[in-house]
C-alpha cells in the first residue's frame, strides 16, 4: 500500500511539474503564472498551403474575459468567456506561404493578459518535379570572374563579379568568355546580382546596401542610386518589377523607379523553407535560383513561392569548374534565342544547357 501510494504520489508532482512547464506564460505579469488557455498542438505548427486546417485551443479555467488568436499581429478570431475546448479553422490561401507568428492572446476578467506564442509555418501543398539538366555546348568562361551576376540583354550577355577590390559588371563576348566594356565598383563593395529593365542596368552589392544603376549600353554609373537595409544577393525582373534574393528563403519584389518593397514571397517545398537562395533568372514566369553552396537549382513560383521544380548542375561541376573554380553560380536567359546558360564563380566554362521535364 506504501508503494503504490508512493508511486501516485510521485506521478502526481512530475504531472504538476509538467504541466507547470507546458504551460508557464510567455507573457504573463508574474514569472511561473500558468496559462490559463493554450493552443493544443506541441511546439509549433506547420500546415499545407491551400488547405484549412482546424486548430483547437484547450481552456483551463472558467476566469477568461476574452480570448483572441492572433497571426502575425491581426486577430483573426475571438471568443468571450470561453468556457471549454474550442476550435477555428485556419485559411492558407489567405495566409500565403512561409512562416507566421501565431498567439494566443487571453485576458483575465481581472485584466490580467497572458500569452501562448508560437510559430505557424505553411509548406507548399506542391512535390517538385526533378528536371534533367543536359548540355548542349561549352563555351569559354574567364576564370577570373567570381561569377555574382549572369544576364542577356538581347544577345549580348552580361556578367558581374564580386570581391572587394575585384568586382566588376562588364560586356561579355560570349564565344571567348572576355570582357568587351567593363565598369570597376569601389573597393569597399562587394558586387553582386544584376539585371536590366529598359535602358538600365542594376547591380546590388552585398554587405554595403547599395544597389548602382549604368547606362547599360555604355555602362557609365548613373548619378542614381539606391540603398536597401540587409544583403543583397541576386537579382532578376519579370519586366514590370526587380525581384531580389538576400540568402535566406525571402526574395523581394521591388518598385524599379524607387526601389521600394511591393511585396515578399518565402520559398518552400512541400517539407521545408529553402534557404541561401542566391543568383536569380525569370524564365517564362517562373524564377530560376542557384541554390549556395550547393549543386542545385530550384524553379520558383513568384505568385506563392512555391517550388515547383529543381535540377542539379553536378555534372557542370565536374566540368567547368577546372582546378581552381568556386561555387555553381550564374543563370543567364537569351529571350530571342530560348537558350540557358549556367556558370560558376571562377569556372573555367559556361554552358548552353537544355532542361528536360518528367513526362506525364
Amino acid at each position: 500500500m506504501k508503494k503504490k501510494f508512493s508511486f501516485y504520489l510521485i506521478t502526481g508532482l512530475l504531472s504538476l511539474v509538467i504541466g507547470a512547464f507546458l504551460f508557464k506564460s510567455c507573457n504573463g505579469d508574474e514569472e511561473g503564472d500558468l496559462l490559463p488557455a493554450a493552443f493544443a498542438f506541441e511546439d509549433n505548427l506547420a500546415v499545407r498551403y491551400t488547405t484549412v486546417p482546424t486548430v483547437s485551443i484547450a481552456v483551463f479555467t472558467q476566469d477568461i474575459q476574452k480570448m483572441e488568436v492572433l497571426i502575425n499581429d491581426s486577430v483573426i478570431e475571438t471568443w468571450k468567456a470561453p468556457k471549454k475546448k474550442v476550435d477555428f479553422s485556419i485559411n492558407t490561401l489567405e495566409l500565403g506561404i512561409g512562416a507566421k507568428k501565431i498567439d494566443l492572446r487571453t485576458t483575465y476578467d481581472n485584466g490580467k493578459v497572458y500569452t501562448d506564442e508560437r510559430l505557424l509555418r505553411v509548406l507548399s501543398d506542391l512535390k517538385p518535379e526533378s528536371w534533367l539538366v543536359s548540355i548542349v555546348s561549352s563555351l569559354s568562361h574567364n576564370p577570373e570572374n567570381f561569377t555574382q551576376g549572369l544576364e542577356f540583354d538581347g544577345n549580348q550577355l552580361y556578367e558581374s563579379t564580386g570581391q572587394q577590390g575585384m568586382s566588376k559588371v562588364s560586356k561579355v563576348d560570349l564565344a571567348t568568355g572576355f570582357d568587351i566594356v567593363k565598369m570597376g565598383l569601389d573597393a569597399t563593395h562587394f558586387g553582386e546580382g544584376i539585371t536590366i529593365l529598359g535602358d538600365t542596368l542594376y547591380q546590388l552589392t552585398w554587405t554595403t546596401g547599395k544597389c548602382f544603376l549604368y547606362d547599360k549600353n555604355s555602362l557609365q554609373p548613373l548619378k542614381k542610386e539606391f540603398s536597401y537595409t540587409g544583403e543583397g544577393w541576386g537579382l532578376c525582373n519579370d519586366g514590370k518589377q526587380l525581384i531580389m534574393s538576400n540568402g535566406t528563403e525571402r526574395i523581394t519584389f521591388r518598385n524599379p523607379k524607387t526601389f521600394t518593397v511591393e511585396r515578399t514571397i518565402e520559398v518552400y517545398t512541400d517539407n521545408d523553407a529553402v534557404v541561401n537562395l542566391n543568383e536569380l533568372e525569370y524564365i517564362d514566369g517562373f524564377i530560376y535560383a542557384n541554390i549556395w553552396m550547393t549543386n542545385k537549382i530550384v524553379v520558383i513560383e513568384p505568385e506563392t513561392g512555391r517550388v515547383v521544380a529543381f535540377f542539379d548542375g553536378s555534372e557542370l561541376v565536374q566540368q567547368g569548374r577546372g582546378a581552381r573554380g568556386d561555387s555553381f553560380n550564374g543563370i543567364a536567359y537569351n529571350s530571342q534565342s530560348k537558350k540557358i546558360y549556367l556558370t560558376g564563380k571562377n569556372w573555367e566554362k559556361i554552358f548552353e544547357v537544355k532542361l528536360t521535364k518528367p513526362a506525364v
